[in-house]
C-alpha cells in the first residue's frame, strides 16, 4: 500500500524524525532505499545480533538521502514509499526480537528462521497482514498465546525448535493451510486442532507422540499428514475417513497395525517403512484405487496378499527388509517402476533374477502365470535344459531367460560363438559382469533393437564406445566398478534409458550428458570423486526419483538443489560438506531438500 503524507511547504520533512546514526547494527542505505520502493527487504546471512532500529523504523523515519537533497524527482519521492510487506532476516544470530515489531503492520510475509531466538515478542500480535510466518530452526521453548490472534495467517513453520506444547486458542487461526511442527518435542497434539478446517499440510514428524487425536481426521482439506520418527503404536481408525489425504507419512513408528482406508480415494503415497507391521491383508489395499507410492520397507511381513494386484495405479512398491518368503505370481501385471525386494527370504525367485532390476522380476512372476495357466513347460527340448558344465553358451539362459550371459570369467574378449547363439533368438539382458574387459564388445550393436538391460560391472572399462549408444531400447545400464572418468555425449541417443549405475568408477564431474537423459528416475554415482552438481539442470529432470551421491567430493550443496522436489530418495552421506549437518541427512530426502529450498536467496 503506498501513503502519500502531505507536508507544509516550509519542510517537506516536517513530522518526521531522521534516521539516526548511531543505532548498532546498520543497514547500507541501498538495501533501504530498494526496499521502500519494493516493500521487500532481505537481511538473511548478515551475521546481525540483533535487528537494526532502521528496519523496524523504515516506515516511519525520514531516510538518510532526505538529509542531503531535498529535491526528489517523481521515482525518489520518500514520502510516497510502500510499506514493508516482505521481511526477511533468516540465518543470523538474533536471540529475540524486539516489541517494535508492531511499527511493520503491514507484513505479509516474517521470515526468521536459523536464528537463536527463544521467544516471540508479544506484539507479534499486530501483525494483522501476516499470512507467513517462518521460525523454524529457534531454539524456541514455547509461543506466546499472541500468535493465535493472527487470523490471516495462511502458512505457519515451527519446525526444529524445542516445542513441548502447543498454546490454547491455536485453532483459531483458522486460515492456516501449512502448519510444520516437525523436529520439537511435543508429545501431545490437542483435539482442538480438528478445528483448523483449511489446513492443507500438517507436519508432525520427529516429535514423541504416542498416539493421535481422532478428531484430526475432522480437517475435511488435509491433504498431506506427515507422522514419520514418533513412538506411534496405532492409528485411529478415524484416520480412513479423510477424503482429501494425498500423502500419508507413518515412518519409523510403532505400528503393528495397519488402519482400513475405506474413504482415502485420493490417497497417492503411503510411507509405512521401519514399522512393527506383520500383516497386509486384502481390507488395508481394496479402497486404495489411486495410489502411486506404497513403502513397507523395514517391517515383519511374510506375506502380500494377492489384492495388491488390484492397485494398478501403483508405480513404487517397496517391501525390502521385511519376512517375505513368495509373492504372488499375479504382482507381475502391475505396471511398476519400482520394486524393491532386498532382504527377504525369497525362495521362488532366484537371486539374480532380483538383482537385475524391477522389470526381469515383473517379467519373471508374468511367465509364472503363464505356466499355471497352461500348465505346460516350456517348448525348448529338455536336451536344451543342461548343458554341460564346461559350455560356454548357456542356450537355456538365451531361449527361457532371453538373457546373454557370461559373466564370471575373468575374460578380456567375448567369444564370437557367445553371439552367434543369439542368432534367430530374443534376447533383452546382456550379462558381462566379473571379467576383465577393457572395451565394450563391438557385436552388442547386433542387438541394438531389442537389448533392455546390460551389466557390464566389475570389469576395466576406461571408456564407453560408440556401440553401447546404439542400444534404442537399453533401460537398465549397470557400469559400476570399472575405470571410467567421463560419458560420451551419444548417451543423449538412450532415449528409454531409466536407470544407470556408475558407482565406484573415476568421476570427477557429474557426466553432463545424463542431464539430457530425460527419462532417468535412477543415477547411482556414489564412490566416485564428483565435487559438483547443477541444481537448475537437475530440476528439469522431472523422472529422476533416486540420486545417490554417496561417498563423492561434494564440498558443498547448492540451496537450488532443495528445488528437485522430484526426489524421493537423495544420497548424500560421505562427503566433506558441512551443511547440511549429519543430524539432518539423517532425516530423510523430504527434510533435506526442505532444508535447501530455506536456504535459498531470494
Amino acid at each position: 500500500m503506498s501513503r502519500q503524507l502531505r507536508a507544509p511547504r516550509s519542510d517537506p520533512r516536517a513530522g518526521f524524525r531522521t534516521e539516526s546514526k548511531d543505532r548498532g547494527p546498520t543497514v547500507p542505505q541501498g538495501l533501504l532505499k530498494a526496499a521502500r520502493s519494493s516493500g521487500q527487504l532481505n537481511l538473511a546471512g548478515r551475521n546481525l545480533g540483533e535487528v537494526p532500529q532502521c528496519v523496524w523504523r523504515i516506515n516511519v523515519d525520514i531516510p538518510e538521502e532526505a538529509n542531503q537533497n531535498l529535491s526528489f524527482s517523481s521515482t525518489e519521492r520518500w514520502w510516497e514509499q510502500t510499506d514493508l510487506t516482505k521481511l526477511i532476516i533468516s540465518s543470523n544470530k538474533l536471540q529475540s526480537l524486539s516489541d517494535d515489531l508492531r511499527l511493520l503492520p503491514a507484513l505479509t510475509v516474517l521470515d526468521i528462521h536459523d536464528n537463536q531466538l527463544t521467544s516471540l515478542p508479544s506484539a507479534i500480535r499486530e501483525l494483522d497482514n501476516l499470512q507467513k510466518l517462518n521460525v523454524s530452526h529457534n531454539k524456541l521453548k514455547m509461543l506466546p498465546e499472541e500468535i493465535t490472534s493472527l487470523k490471516n495467517l495462511k502458512a505457519l513453520h515451527l519446525q526444529h525448535n524445542e516445542l513441548t506444547c502447543i498454546p490454547e486458542g491455536f485453532e483459531h487461526l483458522s486460515s492456516l493451510e501449512d502448519l510444520d511442527l516437525s523436529s520439537n518435542r511435543l508429545a501431545t497434539v490437542p483435539a482442538d486442532f480438528a478445528l483448523l478446517s483449511n489446513l492443507l499440510r500438517l507436519n508432525l514428524s520427529s516429535n514423541q507422540l504416542k498416539n493421535l487425536p481422532a478428531e484430526i481426521s475432522r480437517m475435511k482439506r488435509l491433504k498431506h499428514l506427515d507422522c514419520d520418527a514418533n513412538l506411534l503404536e496405532t492409528v485411529p481408525p478415524d484416520v480412513g475417513s479423510m477424503e482429501s489425504l494425498e500423502l500419508l507419512y507413518l515412518r519409523r513408528n510403532k505400528l503393528r497395525v495397519l488402519p482400513e482406508f475405506p474413504s482415502c480415494r485420493q490417497l497417492k503415497e503411503l510411507y509405512l517403512a521401519e514399522n512393527q507391521i506383520e500383516k497386509l491383508g486384502a481390507e488395508h489395499l481394496q479402497h486404495l484405487q489411486a495410489i502411486l507410492v506404497l513403502d513397507l520397507r523395514s517391517n515383519k511381513l511374510r506375506s502380500v496378499p494377492e489384492e495388491m494386484a488390484l492397485l494398478q495405479s501403483l508405480e513404487r512398491l517397496d517391501l525390502s527388509n521385511n519376512d517375505i518368503s513368495s509373492l504372488p505370481c499375479s504382482l507381475g501385471n502391475l505396471h511398476l517402476k519400482f520394486l524393491a525386494l532386498e532382504g527377504n527370504p525369497l525362495r521362488t525367485i532366484r537371486r539374480e533374477i532380483i538383482a537385475k532390476g524391477t522389470q526381469e522380476v515383473l517379467k519373471y512372476l508374468r511367465s509364472k502365470i503363464k505356466d499355471d495357466r497352461t500348465n505346460q513347460n516350456d517348448s525348448v527340448p529338455e536336451t536344451a535344459m543342461t548343458l554341460p558344465s564346461e559350455a560356454r553358451v548357456n542356450i537355456h539362459a538365451i531361449v527361457t531367460l532371453k538373457l546373454l550371459d557370461y559373466s564370471d570369467k575373468q575374460a578380456t574378449l567375448i567369444p564370437d560363438d557367445i553371439f552367434d547363439a543369439t542368432k534367430n533368438t530374443v534376447v533383452t539382458s546382456i550379462n558381462f559382469s566379473k571379467n576383465q574387459l577393457c572395451e565394450i564388445p563391438q557385436r552388442i550393436a547386433e542387438l541394438k533393437e531389442m537389448v533392455l538391460d546390460v551389466n557390464l560391472s566389475f570389469n576395466k572399462l576406461s571408456l564407453v564406445s560408440h556401440e553401447l549408444c546404439l542400444l534404442q531400447k537399453l533401460a537398465f545400464l549397470d557400469l559400476r566398478n570399472n575405470f571410467l572418468s567421463s560419458l560420451p555425449e551419444e548417451m543423449s541417443s538412450l532415449t528409454k534409458l531409466q536407470t544407470i549405475n556408475l558407482s565406484f568408477n573415476r568421476f570427477k564431474v557429474f557426466p553432463a550428458v545424463l542431464y539430457h537423459i530425460s527419462t532417468l528416475e535412477t543415477i547411482l554415482i556414489s564412490n566416485n570423486q564428483v565435487g559438483s552438481v547443477d541444481p537448475l539442470k537437475m530440476k528439469l529432470m522431472e523422472n529422476l526419483s533416486t540420486l545417490d551421491l554417496q561417498n563423492n567430493d561434494l564440498l558443498q550443496i547448492p540451496p537450488e538443489l532443495g528445488n528437485c522436489v522430484q526426489l524421493r530418495t537423495l544420497l548424500l552421506d560421505g562427503n566433506p560438506f558441512r551443511v547440511p549437518r549429519a543430524a539432518i541427512l539423517m532425516k530423510g530426502t523430504a527434510a533435506v531438500l526442505e532444508y535447501l529450498r530455506d536456504r535459498i536467496p531470494a
